[in-house]
């Protein structure tokens, strides 16, 4: 056989969906990171680990407003030195027989090893009263250290930044962070069936929502659309089109056209512009889905029904979105759950949208969201997992164990049977 008849047997092969993924990721380099100010870093991905070049606190403070003294001072009277604010650098030193008046976040004076809670004391006439039977050494006081040390790692490269994460950075004096760039993303959705949401259709058309849909999730994902448009079924603008967006973008994505069909074009326009690598799948919704790169830039063509567009999205493109990012790939949780009704399964490994619970015992159970045509955009509407429906002979039953992929938390508590 030879090389061109090989790699023609190759993409005619149907590929697990774990090996497509892998082949995916093979392909994906982290995209140049960038420095962003702090202010804007938060839902980006940190490049590089953050150590801790110093501790915090940089200084003994107080964890309670009151008055810092010596522990074992036995004076029962104790002459009130003067206060101490957040933000003061204190010019007294606590010897026995003295106290001095603290602010919680202040530092700690000379001398003192403990505070005493305001509420635990009396003053009159500048002298202070314990009122507790026993101060102990450090009572009240954080140490330098106690929130973190120099040299700790703090935030591992590929974490996403949010408040706590970004309230750190700024507290170890970061102005600028350096974080994964956003990938650009063009979008093109073909088809001369397609016109826009704000046309009524004629005879055989229908209304375009892929590229709608797929904007958000790659925006949810992160990444920066820079192309959003249709295209019909014409070669040379379809091919001109996919040129213009590599120019603009790291990552491609087109839907439809990668079928069997005369006029799917985007098929044979990757095979001509592109390194192709696989173009279908074993599973259903999504088994004419086409992946090629040109250099470093992904191009994946996802079916045209909506459902399987935005299931190849979640499985294949958000993936390599988040690598490109400085990220782990993030592959959703999936986690064993007893399906609640009689499932048929397909041909082929399908994931059918489904809504996963809990249980009050702690227990996962599912059930899809009815019909699962690859067209019904409905059967995503209020689910939060695919359900991992394998191929064999028989249907699964109430009760049997199947994998499903979280795609949001699961549901508390079960629907109400009709």
């Amino acid at each position: 056989m030879t090389d061109t008849h090989q790699r023609a047997a190759d993409l005619d092969r149907m590929l697990h969906p774990d090996e497509a993924r892998a082949t995916v990721l093979a392909n994906v380099r982290p995209l140049e990171p960038e420095r962003v100010p702090i202010a804007e870093a938060g839902d980006r991905f940190l490049a590089n680990p953050l150590i801790a070049d110093v501790s915090l606190p940089p200084f003994p403070a107080a964890t309670m407003d009151g008055f810092a003294v010596i522990h074992d001072d036995p004076a029962v009277e104790r002459r009130v030195l003067g206060s101490g604010f957040a933000g003061d650098n204190p010019d007294v030193t606590v010897v026995p027989g003295t106290a001095a008046k603290i602010m919680t976040g202040a530092p700690v004076p000379n001398g003192a090893d403990a505070v005493v809670q305001v509420e635990n004391t009396t003053t009159a006439d500048g002298i202070m009263t314990i009122q507790q039977p026993e101060v102990r050494y450090g009572n009240n006081i954080r140490e330098v250290g106690a929130d973190l040390r120099k040299g700790d790692l703090l935030i591992e490269a590929g974490m996403l930044l949010g408040p706590a994460e970004v309230g750190l950075l700024a507290s170890l004096g970061h102005a600028e962070v350096l974080v994964g760039r956003r990938p650009r993303v063009a979008v093109i959705s073909t088809g001369n069936e397609l016109v826009a949401p704000d046309q009524i259709p004629g005879p055989g058309q229908i209304r375009d929502s892929n590229r709608f849909s797929l904007a958000l999730a790659a925006r949810r994902a992160g990444a920066e659309v820079v192309i959003n448009r249709h295209i019909r079924d014409e070669e040379a603008e379809l091919r001109a089109g996919i040129q213009d967006a590599l120019e603009a973008a790291d990552v491609v994505l087109t839907s439809g056209g990668v079928s069997m069909g005369d006029l799917d074009l985007v098929k044979m326009l990757l095979g001509e512009l592109a390194v192709v690598h696989f173009q279908k799948l074993f599973m259903k919704p999504g088994k004419p889905l086409n992946f090629a790169t040109v250099g470093d830039k992904l191009l994946f063509g996802l079916p045209g029904n909506p459902v399987s567009c935005l299931v190849g999205f979640q499985m294949f493109v958000r993936p390599a979105l988040q690598v490109l990012q400085s990220a782990p790939p993030d592959p959703h949780p999936t986690v064993p759950v007893a399906i609640e009704h009689e499932i048929a399964p397909s041909d082929r490994i399908e994931y059918q949208r489904a809504v996963v619970t809990t249980g009050t015992d702690g227990r996962l159970s599912a059930y899809n969201t009815g019909p699962q045509m690859s067209a019904r955009l409905m059967s995503f509407i209020g689910s939060n997992a695919f359900l991992v429906v394998q191929p064999r002979d028989k249907p699964y039953v109430a009760g049997d164990i199947l994998d499903a992929i979280l795609l949001a938390p699961p549901a508390v508590g079960l629907r109400e049977k009709s």
